[in-house]
């Protein structure tokens, strides 16, 4: 992403005008701009046109285009490769194409400026965001195959999404006596062939960012698969993909042949060595620390909006994790609710982990409400309740009653 212009006065009223270059660029987005900012982007508005004879033609017309936001859709598919971020809301600046107050949905394109202008003003989830997204050199950090015996999945892992590329299905019969064995290595064959020829295509193996290559399944398959890339890629003479593979694989076991074992993989030994420093495996290592700590000492481990709420009031958080999706409140209220949270845990010194919700690990954070803290001590949290109620029942004892006549 790429910044065009900033002013923010210190009040965080102002705007910002980003250029996005790729997919992760579009989720940035989708998570920077909330319902009744204004946005400025171009779009294609077809007009009628009349001639001077009274005939009348239709034309495609691009225009800059400033809406009030009512509604933000981003979605990405395995099929095109691309993610798609949609904007709707009503005309704010009129121009002589397009009238004001007429409602309009803009297709954001790579490479086009977008003016954000929030309605609330910037606050620092949201300026953080932006620092985040403009650090250059970006893109896929790991390549991963996950596959079963005739099932592959292919996914690129960058810091804040996990994009399945390419999935691959092949009917492997089981092997049987006499001619039976043969038709099963076909099958595999066919298979091993296929999973070769999208790699190919699917993982940028050859990019320098590209810190591993994962290849992860139950039982041998595996082995079995990096094994034929390995031959086949001597036979083709690709020294590349040779060096890339020898370089960068780390073969991992998984339970079962789905996308949602990357949760697995990335808590293995292997992947924190070689990935610690990268958000997403932070993440996992962080969730991974509080199931563990759910289970070993449940008092230390709170999750839920008004027990970590609690639980900070009383300078108990050592490590806060929070979804992305929370802060994508339609809400003003609930947003700055939990942008207070952040704020007052960071300044306590604490560790905030943001996590991803297009990354495996954000789905389950968002299973289990999207807010989660480990605690620097243990509290219990029928004790913390009780105080709370017995305080505010003070509280309402102390307040006058401005019911009863005075």
């Amino acid at each position: 992403m790429k910044l065009v212009n900033k002013f923010i006065d210190k009040h965080g009223a102002g705007h910002v005008t980003l250029r996005p270059e790729d997919d992760e660029d579009m989720w940035h987005l989708y998570n920077l701009i909330q319902k009744d900012d204004l946005v400025r982007a171009p779009a294609i508005r077809r007009v009628q046109k009349t001639s001077a004879t009274g005939s009348t033609e239709s034309q495609r017309v691009r225009v800059n285009l400033t809406l009030q936001v009512g509604r933000v859709d981003f979605s990405s598919s395995a099929n095109t490769s691309t993610a798609a971020l949609h904007i709707s809301g009503r005309v704010t600046a009129e121009n002589q194409h397009v009238k004001l107050g007429a409602h309009h949905t803009l297709d954001i394109e790579a490479n086009r400026d977008v003016r954000i202008e929030k309605a609330d003003g910037w606050d620092s989830i949201a300026l953080a965001r932006v620092e985040e997204a403009i650090v250059p050199g970006r893109g896929a950090e790991v390549g991963a195959v996950v596959c079963g015996e005739g099932t592959a999945a292919f996914c690129l892992l960058s810091e804040h999404m996990t994009l399945v590329t390419h999935r691959i299905s092949v009917s492997i019969p089981r092997k049987a006596v006499a001619s039976g064995a043969s038709q099963h290595e076909k099958a595999l064959l066919k298979f091993y062939g296929s999973i070769y020829d999208a790699f190919i295509r699917h993982i940028p193996y050859a990019n320098v960012g590209l810190k591993a290559i994962v290849i992860a399944s139950p039982g041998w398959v595996r082995d079995s698969v990096f094994t034929h890339m390995m031959e086949e890629a001597t036979k083709r003479g690709d020294k590349v993909l040779q060096k890339a593979l020898r370089e960068k694989t780390i073969k991992v076991h998984i339970s079962s042949p789905h996308v949602h074992s990357l949760v697995e993989v990335l808590k293995s030994p292997e992947i924190v060595s070689q990935l610690k420093e990268t958000k997403f495996a932070r993440e996992g290592i962080v969730l991974d620390r509080f199931f563990k700590m759910l289970g070993s000492d449940e008092m230390r481990a709170w999750y839920g909006s008004n027990h970590v709420l609690l639980a900070s009031d009383r300078g108990a958080i050592g490590t806060l994790l929070i979804s992305d999706d929370l802060f994508r409140s339609s809400d003003p209220i609930m947003r700055k609710k939990y942008v207070a949270l952040v704020e007052a845990v960071q300044q306590k010194g604490a560790e905030v982990v943001i996590f991803s919700s297009m990354h495996e690990s954000g789905q389950q954070l968002n299973q289990l409400t999207g807010i989660a803290a480990i605690l620097t001590f243990p509290l219990d949290i029928e004790v913390v309740e009780a105080e709370e109620k017995e305080a505010q029942d003070v509280q309402n004892l102390s307040e006058p009653d401005m019911t009863s006549p005075g």
